[in-house]
């Protein structure tokens, strides 16, 4: 798993593009899946929470094919992963 968040100009274009051709080029680097979350105070940023290993994310951020995809996604910037410090049970 991983937790990674990003800021987008416009919430329609970008959730469009993640689920097109940002779907598509994550596959091919392993992501099994995402949940989304929308931030209750920032209204231009989300969350998400990958199904997907460490290398099958950096193979995807090191993809040059990538850039523009966000680009048209209308990312503010480089999406930024958060560092799992443990698993705890309740």
């Amino acid at each position: 798993m991983l937790l990674a968040t990003t800021q987008f100009e416009d919430f329609d274009q970008f959730i469009e593009i993640f689920t097109t051709k940002g779907a598509d080029k994550r596959a091919q680097y392993g992501c099994k899946g995402v949940q989304v979350f929308r931030d209750p105070v920032e209204d231009d940023r989300i969350w998400a929470v990958f199904d997907w290993d460490p290398q099958g994310w950096q193979n995807f951020v090191s993809d040059p094919e990538v850039p523009p995809i966000m680009r048209e996604a209308g990312h503010k910037g480089k999406p930024a992963a958060a560092l799992l410090v443990g698993s705890y049970h309740a």
